[in-house]
């Protein structure tokens, strides 16, 4: 009995380490992640925000909920859908200046998905009166879906 006590409490701990969460920019803002911690964080990518280093690869933008911002950077090659207005999800952590170290960016498939959480974030921000409105629309065909 222990020792399935024991395997059970490892396996829990294993897959507990391996979640990522997702956050939207008014979440981050406020304080819910920690420095270090990694998350996803999604939103719109801000209207004229894509700055390119010299490098190539580097590149800052900004994700918005359109209620809060978060800066975002980096290091890679950006997906061929990846644009400015377009939602997108990064996966990263925020360092101690505020900065989101994204290790993975995620654009969407086509012209008419946002991912759920995207739209999620955007909505709830609508609804609690921080935000401009927007449209956020849900396809739910399969053909759209994306997995993250």
């Amino acid at each position: 009995m222990a020792g399935v006590s024991i395997a059970a409490a490892l396996l829990l701990n294993a897959f507990n380490s391996n979640m990522v969460f997702f956050y939207s920019p008014s979440q981050v803002q406020a304080g819910e992640v920690v420095s270090n911690y990694t998350f996803r964080l999604g939103g719109l990518v801000e209207e004229g925000s894509v700055k390119r280093e010299d490098d190539g690869l580097t590149v800052h933008f900004m994700v918005t909920d359109n209620a809060q911002t978060i800066a975002v950077k980096y290091v890679g090659i950006l997906p061929d859908l990846f644009r400015e207005g377009q939602g997108v999800v990064t996966q990263g952590r925020l360092d101690d200046g505020g900065i989101f170290l994204a290790s993975e960016v995620l654009a969407k498939h086509d012209e008419t998905y946002m991912p759920s959480e995207v739209a999620e974030a955007l909505e709830e921000a609508k609804q609690v009166g921080r935000a401009t409105d927007f449209d956020v629309s849900i396809p739910r065909d399969k053909e759209n879906i994306l997995k993250i």
